[in-house]
């Protein structure tokens, strides 16, 4: 995989080659060079025909500006080439003591988090992610299956595969709205802690949420519900997975999740990095797109919340480029919003040339729209682009990345002479 993406990365140079002509072209040119005009010279917009493997269109591409939400596609990326896309994540029980023969758990249960960013309640797994997660009660009821009865000691929640930082960097690393939930390694419902405070509140409220499973499924608990660390030589007693990472990538960029793609990222420099970390994870990303694809981007956090994360254009570009014809790229692309379609797309460029056969990743902050994707041309030609408008309005944005999207789904292009 990394090698095929090398070759396809061979295609680009390091800053933007000269733009291709041939028929039809010209007249395209136009029409984007007006849009990225309309746009201000603060943007920024390249399009690359994979068809034909020539550059199509280039405006100030090189320039490093904030991705806002593109930045998942990096995290993204990065996942798919060090986690495996088949890959899921574990959520387990574990057991300090013994049972005994009549049912009774003589010790503490430890629920250790697994960083999976659907650990929940079926019922908000069904509400949420239209029922594809990890529930607590499928722990409750193999814990009944395996003959426990009831529970002589605690309930213990242990979120130690991440550091306790609930935020990301655009909020100081404290618990930010924008994420919609707590980042934890132990997170249950995106971090609900019900009435709790307290630096260990969303493990104590995940351990809380099992004693009440336990205690549907019929099996009583003697003591309290918290927090804690698996002890050393502790029991493997039950365990719940996560989607595959191709499931949770498509519960992500669609709709443009912040708390998957902050969740991923640490778990990215749990298992790479040293430490469930934002900053361990931004490295591991940071170092991965540097090895696959010789891009060089400032990564801070994982969902482009932070305006100090800077990328260009181009790069963008380049990475959709080089990733094209690889299994990693295919699996990058199925998890794009679509067009008229689905997610972030799914109400704009309805009923026009670009619905349906365009995708793409929206990146979103205060002063920066971002749109990048790929549109299959009218006669058959796959498109890579990306367009950064920054310092105008998100309405006049919107309107000048779609026009672009559709003058691109629109033309018939044929290879340069």
């Amino acid at each position: 995989m990394l090698g095929a993406a090398a070759s396809a990365c061979a295609l680009l140079a390091t800053a933007p080659p000269a733009l291709a002509q041939g028929p039809d072209l010209a007249a395209v040119q136009i029409d984007l060079a007006h849009q990225m005009r309309l746009a201000g010279t603060a943007s920024s917009a390249y399009v690359y025909d994979l068809t034909t493997k020539h550059a199509l269109f280039s405006a100030r591409a090189s320039v490093m500006r904030p991705p806002a939400s593109v930045e998942k596609l990096y995290t993204a990326a990065a996942a798919i080439a060090l986690i495996g896309p088949t890959t899921r994540l574990s959520t387990s029980v574990l057991g300090n003591g013994q049972l005994s023969l009549a049912g009774v758990w003589e010790g503490n249960l430890y629920l250790r988090g697994g960083g999976d960013p659907t650990f929940g309640s079926s019922a908000f797994i069904r509400s949420h992610y239209s029922g594809l997660g990890a529930s607590v009660s499928v722990l409750a009821y193999q814990l009944r299956q395996a003959g426990i009865r009831a529970v002589s000691g605690s309930i213990l929640g242990d979120e130690s595969l991440f550091d306790a930082l609930r935020g990301e960097p655009s909020s100081g690393y404290a618990f930010d709205p924008f994420l919609v939930g707590r980042l934890s390694g132990l997170a249950f419902n995106r971090g609900a802690t019900g009435s709790l405070h307290g630096a260990s509140a969303p493990a104590a409220y995940a351990a809380q949420q099992l004693r009440s499973a336990l205690s549907a499924a019929g099996v009583r608990v003697a003591s309290h519900a918290g927090a804690g660390v698996v002890p050393p030589g502790a029991l493997l007693l039950a365990n719940v997975e996560s989607p595959t990472l191709a499931q949770l990538l498509a519960l992500t960029l669609p709709p443009s999740d912040n708390f998957f793609a902050e969740t991923l990222l640490k778990d990215l420099g749990a298992r790479f990095g040293g430490v469930g970390s934002t900053a361990a994870g931004a490295a591991v990303v940071s170092r991965t797109i540097a090895k696959l694809l010789g891009i060089h981007a400032r990564i801070v956090d994982g969902s482009g919340l932070s305006r100090a994360d800077r990328s260009s254009a181009f790069q963008v570009a380049e990475m959709l480029v080089a990733l094209a014809p690889t299994q990693l790229g295919s699996q990058l692309r199925s998890s794009l919003a679509v067009a008229g379609r689905s997610g972030t797309l799914a109400e704009r460029m309805r009923h026009t040339a670009a619905a349906g056969r365009c995708q793409g990743k929206t990146g979103t902050l205060i002063g920066a729209s971002n749109l990048v994707g790929y549109c299959q041309s009218a006669n058959g030609h796959l498109l890579a682009f990306a367009i950064f408008a920054d310092g105008v309005a998100t309405s006049l944005a919107h309107r000048i990345q779609d026009h672009i999207a559709i003058t691109l789904a629109s033309s018939s292009l044929t290879a340069p002479a």
